[in-house]
């Protein structure tokens, strides 16, 4: 039966390769997000043959994510069902896209049931046009940059160790502001960041930090999660300067492209079935999501 494991930091060195053979664009498969949200999810972490088995447990309710890598699928599986049957829950697999419903149709046909998880699809978009913004369906979010650039003394530079507690207290500004998003999970979402502040070296993250008249007004961490995409994980600003969300998105982007010339495309992650989010999401007119399943394996 497969061994699993609290995920540590040292885990990465043999999580990373099988992530990025699976070449997916999905958020949830990278090590980044696996160990910054842990203190959520408290995740157990294994390996079978050359695939990640992750086990999180949210609401007391284990499951499996799907397991990415390379190599036959059919001897992990049955290792996967043969372990959720030991330890007494359903075989339930989430963060299954929809390039992997046909590979469980095969293995398990009839003995599945799919539920869409439609507040968990993941917003692609090109990198190309973040870093432009051309286009009419852009317009609004020129204008929105250009009375930024108009009104304010500003500057964007990577994130570096000194500059987190600035982006701390801006986070705890931005908890103040928005006291309605606590209940939403910005609890969760703020000790994630601060694990992020706290291993953003050994865990390959990036950032960038705006500055108006040399003072912190947002912040973002992100980290590729294969080759041609690039994953945003938090991006905070203050909501009363104009402008600075669209612009800490295009200043990073560019930062990105120039960093890693290869992105094609940025996920901004899900929308967490918030009605603000998802607009604000949409408003940056997405060229395509990353599909979401959870699904419940039966036995024979």
């Amino acid at each position: 039966m497969i061994e699993l494991h609290p995920v540590t930091l040292e885990d990465k060195a043999w999580i990373d390769p099988l992530v990025w053979a699976e070449g997916s664009s999905s958020a949830d498969f990278n090590f980044g997000n696996i160990y910054l949200w842990d203190k959520s999810f408290h995740q157990l972490v294994g390996r079978c043959g050359d695939r990640v088995i992750v086990a999180p447990c949210y609401e007391d309710k284990p499951f499996f994510a799907w397991p990415v890598g390379r190599g036959d699928l059919r001897p992990v599986m049955e290792e996967l069902a043969a372990y959720a049957k030991a330890h007494g829950f359903p075989f339930t697999l989430r963060g299954v896209t929809a390039a992997h419903l046909p590979l469980l149709e095969e293995l398990f046909p009839g003995r599945h049931a799919v539920e869409s998880e439609r507040p968990l699809w993941d917003y692609i978009y090109s990198a190309e046009k973040l870093a432009t913004l051309s286009g009419k369906h852009l317009h609004g979010k020129r204008n929105h940059i250009n009375r930024f650039e108009a009104e304010n003394d500003w500057s964007f530079s990577p994130l570096a160790p000194g500059d987190f507690p600035e982006c701390t207290a801006l986070l705890r500004e931005w908890l103040s502001e928005n006291p309605e998003d606590i209940d939403a999970g910005a609890s969760d979402e703020f000790i994630a960041i601060e694990r992020a502040f706290e291993a953003f070296e050994p865990l390959g993250l990036d950032g960038g930090i705006l500055r108006v008249e040399g003072k912190p007004v947002a912040f973002t961490i992100g980290e590729r999660v294969c080759a041609h995409t690039y994953v945003v994980h938090f991006e905070k600003a203050h909501g009363d300067i104009n402008g600075a969300y669209p612009m800490i998105n295009r200043e990073f982007v560019r930062h990105i492209r120039e960093k890693y010339p290869d992105t094609l495309w940025i996920n901004r992650e899900d929308d967490m079935g918030l009605e603000s989010l998802r607009q604000s999401k949409e408003s940056y007119h997405p060229d395509h999501m990353v599909e979401k399943y959870t699904v419940v394996i039966t036995d024979d």
